[in-house]
């Protein structure tokens, strides 16, 4: 099992960039996919973008894509989220999972979960 830790989150104005990172402690990272979802107050948690394992393809939300970038560096046990050109509607809690091998879209399909890390775009 991975127990993921995310970091990186904070307040940035519309049009600027943020990184986000998940570190996965735990055996095996490289045979786990990973997926960030973002929560807003009163909200359901909802799907940003994942990467998969072992090829390392990659999915995104149609609102993130061509400004969200998901990566992984199994060397560090790190999965990172670029974000760039930030919108109001990017604000939320951004949360990192984990599930084996292949991508996954629903927040059940993921076994393991980060505390979240709170992201905040002004206009």
């Amino acid at each position: 099992q991975v127990q993921p830790v995310e970091s990186g989150g904070g307040l940035v104005q519309a049009g600027e960039s943020l990184s986000l990172s998940c570190k996965a402690s735990g055996r095996l990272f490289s045979t786990y996919a990973f997926g960030w979802f973002r929560q807003t107050p009163g909200k359901e948690r909802e799907f940003v973008a994942a990467i998969a394992s072992l090829f390392r393809n990659t999915d995104y939300d149609e609102s993130v894509k061509g400004r969200f970038t998901i990566s992984r560096d199994n060397d560090k046990d790190t999965v990172y989220l670029q974000m760039n050109s930030l919108k109001p509607v990017d604000t939320g809690i951004y949360y990192c999972a984990a599930l084996p091998w292949e991508i996954g879209y629903r927040t059940w399909e993921y076994s393991y979960w980060g505390q979240g890390s709170e992201v905040s775009v002004s206009s």
